[in-house]
């Protein structure tokens, strides 16, 4: 999304409340498994892998997919561009909650 000086555009792709909500957690660790996701998210299976397939799409996360003793295992992490992107869109809505504050000095 390119970069705009109005305060009032939000990144849709990260708007999302799913999006956001896996994002959110991936800005807090270096990466995550599917199932730590699944649970920190609340998400079922089906919607958290159709959301991560729009964010890799969106190059914003990376999966990898790879066998943990035996059993399959899917490991997220969030890509420095991801990193930006969500980073920025917590900027817009921090001014964007500053904006709806109203002055207490006004009557």
């Amino acid at each position: 999304m390119p970069e705009s000086d109005d305060g009032f555009l939000l990144d849709r792709l990260i708007h999302e409340p799913g999006r956001l909500a896996i994002l959110t957690v991936l800005s807090s660790v270096a990466d995550a498994d599917f199932v730590f996701l699944q649970r920190t998210t609340g998400l079922t299976k089906g919607n958290l892998s159709s959301h991560l397939t729009k964010l890799e799409d969106a190059g914003l996360v990376t999966v990898e997919k790879r066998f943990v003793r035996k059993k399959p295992n899917t490991n997220v992490a969030l890509t420095k561009d991801g990193a930006e992107r969500v980073a920025r869109h917590w900027d817009q809505l921090e001014r964007l909650r500053a904006l709806s504050q109203r002055d207490e000095t006004l009557p």
